[in-house]
């Protein structure tokens, strides 16, 4: 699965049979940056919905030919969702307060060690 933008449709004047009814749109694969990466190709539009302009999903081989109603038509490619929003935040960011929560500073260490030794002499009776 990767990202792609529809750049046009494709109109055919004859279509398989199972494919009637399946609208033809012409992708621009995308990198990770979403800039162009590699030739447009033709996918068939699984969500009823896309069109010119649009981010979406695409899927490719034995799949695509799963993703539409009628099974195992004879497509290379699939558009199998359309894309709102993007978030490139990452997952954590090491500079947060929050992830540094359950490191333990090393200071605190020998003290901690003390206080158990003391635990130990005062139920031991010492």
């Amino acid at each position: 699965m990767r990202f792609a933008r529809v750049i046009g449709n494709l109109i055919a004047s004859q279509k398989y049979r199972g494919l009637e009814g399946v609208k033809f749109l012409i992708v621009q694969p995308l990198d990770s940056q979403r800039q162009p990466d590699g030739e447009p190709y033709i996918a068939a539009d699984a969500t009823q919905q896309a069109g010119p302009g649009e981010l979406v999903f695409v899927i490719a081989s034995k799949e695509a030919a799963m993703a539409l109603p009628v099974g195992f038509v004879p497509i290379d490619a699939a558009v199998v969702g359309i894309v709102d929003d993007v978030d490139d935040r990452p997952l954590y960011d090491a500079d947060s307060v929050g992830w540094k929560v359950f490191v333990r500073p090393q200071a605190e260490e020998p003290a901690k060690t003390q206080r158990k030794g003391a635990k130990k002499r005062r139920r031991k009776g010492k």
